[in-house]
């Protein structure tokens, strides 16, 4: 079966290959990271500062923790989705997904797709494994096609024209 990067004989190029270094990121998923952690803040904010002191007073310093411990999860839930990116440099291929940060050389790279209806692209790698790349959301649309667009180009370059 061959690499989801290759084209058939005589098929039109795509888009060209970015100058490297390039970062590609996810819209909406920052977009909604943001928006919803601010509108979240606010109503919290406005509902604790709403009410009375006497009702405030019966939070004890337990209950005060618990909620902030749990803000402090949200928070770092929408970094962790937020910090997405694929960063094409000359030697590597930079992959991060929430917490996870991997470093692939061109060579271990043999192609990137996104299908119609997944969530994210995968990169088809040498060993036969597959890794998400979180950076192309399916539901960014021509966004994302056109990031896994100009990744496969790189991808298909001759490795030369990368050093």
């Amino acid at each position: 079966m061959p690499a989801a990067s290759e084209r058939p004989a005589g098929a039109p190029r795509g888009p060209a290959a970015p100058a490297l270094p390039h970062t590609w990121r996810p819209m909406g998923v920052r977009f909604a990271v943001i928006g919803f952690g601010l509108m979240l803040l606010v109503v919290c904010a406005a509902a604790w500062f709403g009410f009375d002191d006497e009702t405030r007073a019966k939070f004890n310093i337990l209950q005060r923790l618990t909620l902030l411990a749990m803000g402090a999860g949200f928070a770092v839930i929408g970094w962790a989705l937020g910090r997405a990116r694929v960063t094409a440099e000359q030697a590597s291929l930079v992959v991060v997904n929430g917490f996870r940060t991997r470093r692939l050389e061109w060579e271990q790279v043999l192609g990137v797709h996104l299908p119609s209806g997944a969530p994210w692209a995968t990169l088809d790698l040498a060993d036969g494994t597959t890794i998400s790349a979180m950076a192309f959301q399916g539901s960014d649309g021509r966004a994302a096609r056109d990031g896994v667009r100009q990744l496969r180009a790189l991808i298909d370059r001759d490795g030369s024209d990368r050093r």
